[in-house]
């Protein structure tokens, strides 16, 4: 339920999301993070009135360099060597669970404000090896567990749940019809940081009319790379401060769950639910949703245990990771981005709520529930 302590968040940016090897290739975790955490502080001090002094930095980040992103950030970012940094690993749900983290100590009693997001330089992403032998990623789950790739894994939940081609090609073409729509009306303009002259997502495009014609991945399935986002290079953070802090977002409640690491994709579903048992409402009091489209079978088969139709448009209306990219630890926090954005910058009322989740591998979920505060 409602409280005045809940946490708000009261500015929120990101960068522009490039695809790997292309125009962010060249900006390692640190500088992209760095831009979008001086462009969100500059907000929030615009919100306040005054100068921030700055408890802490939590971005999550999943396939870095090491060395703790979030420090290297904060120093990058000019913030001084008294505010520390630390870095938060779920996975695709990294840069929500940092933020989750941030209201977490916020309402606990240390009110201090706090940057909270997530980063992702797949481009410079270290390459990993054992005994000199290169590997992908490291394993979700220990031996006797499911472990799948994620297109393996969104592959067998197609399978499982009967979400066939045709469907899957029509949930990636709305995702880029409706971010292509946002782009031209200038709807991502003022969450965006522009990096290394790259102003826009630069993988939103024409793409939903080859959806049609691009080969199944696997030999008699129904994935394409079409209904596969692309993996991409961005930074997303936000301001977190206690109840009175000023106008935002008030984090009214949170889940993180399990499920079957088989079919990691519906882990947003449940998460979704126990958050919002956990704020007393149900689906159709969220007038806004951001579920990051890892690929459109998962989307879709999250959808469909929330009851909500494959087209509604409370759902990434703007378009969805499918359109804009993937990067991985950074993703869930650009869903908070997107929300703030729609809610917020579009001058929701008070009261309005919105939803963001994902779905994590090794079989997670996570999920939040914001409400427009005044």
């Amino acid at each position: 339920m409602p409280s005045d302590r809940d946490p708000v968040i009261v500015a929120a940016r990101r960068t522009p999301i490039g695809t790997r090897g292309r125009a962010l290739a060249g900006l390692d975790v640190g500088r992209l993070s760095a831009a979008v955490i001086r462009a969100a502080l500059g907000d929030a001090e615009s919100v306040t009135g005054s100068g921030i002094d700055v408890a802490d930095v939590l971005l999550g980040n999943c396939m870095g360099p090491g060395g703790n992103p979030a420090r290297i950030a904060a120093l990058a970012a000019g913030l001084g060597t008294h505010v520390p940094g630390a870095t938060v690993d779920r996975q695709c749900g990294s840069g929500l669970a940092a933020v989750l983290d941030a209201v977490a100590a916020i309402r606990a009693g240390d009110e201090r404000i706090r940057v909270a997001g997530g980063v992702e330089s797949a481009s410079t992403a270290p390459v990993r090896s054992v005994d000199g032998v290169p590997y992908e990623r490291a394993p979700f789950a220990p031996d006797g567990f499911p472990d799948p790739d994620m297109t393996r894994a969104a592959e067998d939940l197609a399978a499982h749940d009967g979400i066939g081609r045709d469907r899957q090609d029509a949930h990636a073409a709305r995702s880029h019809v409706r971010a292509r729509a946002a782009l031209e009306a200038g709807r991502f303009d003022a969450e965006l940081v522009p990096v290394a002259g790259l102003r826009s997502d630069d993988a939103i495009g024409g793409a939903e009319g080859l959806l049609h014609r691009l080969p199944p991945l696997f030999p008699g399935g129904t994935l394409t790379a079409g209904t596969s986002t692309r993996i991409g290079d961005g930074a997303a953070a936000l301001v977190v401060g206690p109840a009175g802090t000023g106008p935002g977002l008030a984090v009214r409640a949170s889940a993180v769950v399990g499920c079957d690491p088989a079919l990691p994709g519906i882990g947003a579903a449940p998460a979704i639910e126990a958050a919002l048992r956990s704020a007393g409402v149900t689906t159709t009091d969220v007038a806004a949703f951001e579920i990051v489209e890892a690929f459109a079978a998962q989307s879709l088969a999250v959808l469909d245990r929330i009851g909500v139709d494959d087209d509604d448009p409370r759902v990434c209306a703007d378009g969805g990771a499918l359109a804009i990219g993937h990067p991985w630890g950074a993703s869930g926090a650009v869903a908070v981005v997107r929300l703030f954005s729609r809610l917020v910058r579009a001058d929701a009322p008070a009261g309005t709520l919105g939803v963001a989740a994902a779905s994590v591998g090794g079989g997670m979920g996570i999920a939040a529930v914001v409400e427009v505060v005044s």
